[in-house]
């Protein structure tokens, strides 16, 4: 790959570190698209024994690139995105595959596709991931920055994603009794101090 085409493809993922997610982090400001993927991809590495019968190598590439349309489009909450919004990231995917030489534009293009089309094993888990790590970094983030709708959300997010892979589905079972205990406790905050914190 020669200099200048390397150097473009990094300009347009380094976009992933300056637009925004909807999710906030722990310290009280909202979570970059690349924070979410870097920490998709140590999900990944972290899970790698559970799945001894899936490609774990090609789990954290889809992993890598699953949000890379972001980097032009910025990112649309889940609650927000519109089939128009899907076929613009489409786009976006396509420009950004057109920037590589070949093969490696084509291996980009199959990146994207398996990504968007959920049919194998590995797409599918990177798909529940995905649901799930964003259900995780919205209980690491202060309940002042949940939007009403997300209370319901965030029991019901990801349940069709993680349903059919029962260690995913476990696991989405545990963050859901986090966040209920979140909401909980700050109800209860509420409650005793007539809602004057």
């Amino acid at each position: 790959m020669d200099h200048d085409t390397l150097l473009t493809f990094l300009g347009v993922a380094e976009k992933l570190k300056c637009n925004t997610r909807h999710s906030w982090t722990s310290s009280g400001r909202h979570e970059s698209v690349a924070e979410h993927v870097y920490r998709l991809l140590v999900f990944a590495w972290l899970v790698r024994d559970e799945f001894p019968e899936l490609d774990m190598n090609r789990v954290m590439e889809l992993a890598l690139f699953h949000d890379m349309g972001e980097a032009v489009t910025g990112d649309i909450p889940a609650f927000e995105k519109t089939g128009e919004d899907e076929k613009t990231e489409e786009e976006a995917q396509e420009e950004i595959a057109r920037l590589l030489p070949r093969p490696r534009q084509e291996e980009m293009r199959d990146i994207f596709r398996e990504v968007r089309e959920k049919k194998t094993p590995e797409a599918r888990l990177v798909n529940a991931m995905d649901k799930l790590e964003a259900l995780i970094q919205h209980n690491e983030a202060d309940l002042s920055t949940w939007l009403p709708l997300e209370y319901e959300l965030q029991l019901t997010y990801g349940e069709k994603e993680t349903r059919d892979i029962p260690w995913m589905a476990a696991l989405r079972e545990r963050v859901n009794q986090d966040s209920v205990k979140k909401m909980r406790t700050e109800k209860l905050k509420e409650d005793l101090t007539g809602g004057r914190l």
